[in-house]
């Protein structure tokens, strides 16, 4: 319904802002990422925006940009996870981290957000899994079945994507999978 607003920055309360809309004032609630990047009082602003309609209120959330915005329609599609969550997700972590997130389904990294805890991290990664950070590519897609194994007990063992990516690639190619395991584990010790 109301998909931007231009106007002068009138007033600043984290996480809600008022713009003044030739004379009429929205108030906005926004991401502490969008936020730390308004202008000063009294200047022009144009935000992105998203409406909610609730039986007791009617909310208007603003985005410094479409991916924020795709990505809090994205977050509040999620069974559990409402408006004012959402906001909370994106305003302790930068769309492109929870893209990597999604990716690498990474719920402890969901978890260090106020708020998300580890069932509501794992129903994020599930339900967003291949619509978030789908257009991310991964760091290094291994090139076998037993590579890619590898990787993943890496990863399950607490490496970073980073690290397991590399110590794979540093493998040969025809590598069992405990061998690479214990190879794997032998580089990464040092």
């Amino acid at each position: 319904m109301i998909g931007r607003l231009a106007g002068l920055l009138a007033e600043k309360n984290p996480p809600q802002i008022l713009i003044d809309c030739q004379g009429v004032g929205y108030e906005v609630w926004v991401p502490m990422s969008t936020f730390y990047q308004l202008p000063g009082l009294g200047e022009r602003i144009t935000l992105l925006t998203h409406f909610v309609v609730r039986e007791d209120a009617q909310l208007l959330y603003g985005f410094g940009g479409e991916p924020e915005r795709a990505a809090f329609r994205q977050l509040i599609k999620v069974s559990g996870i409402g408006p004012r969550m959402a906001l909370a997700v994106l305003s302790g972590m930068s769309v492109d981290d929870l893209a990597q997130a999604i990716t690498a389904q990474d719920a402890a990294r969901l978890t260090k957000v106020p708020g998300i805890g580890k069932k509501t991290a794992e129903r994020l990664l599930l339900e967003l899994k291949g619509k978030l950070g789908a257009d991310l590519a991964a760091p290094s897609a291994p090139a076998s079945d037993a590579q890619a194994d590898i990787q993943q007990a890496l990863l399950a063992l607490g490496y970073s994507d980073k690290e397991a990516a590399a110590a794979v690639k540093a493998l040969p190619p025809d590598v069992g999978v405990s061998d690479g395991i214990r190879l794997a584990l032998k580089a990464l010790a040092r």
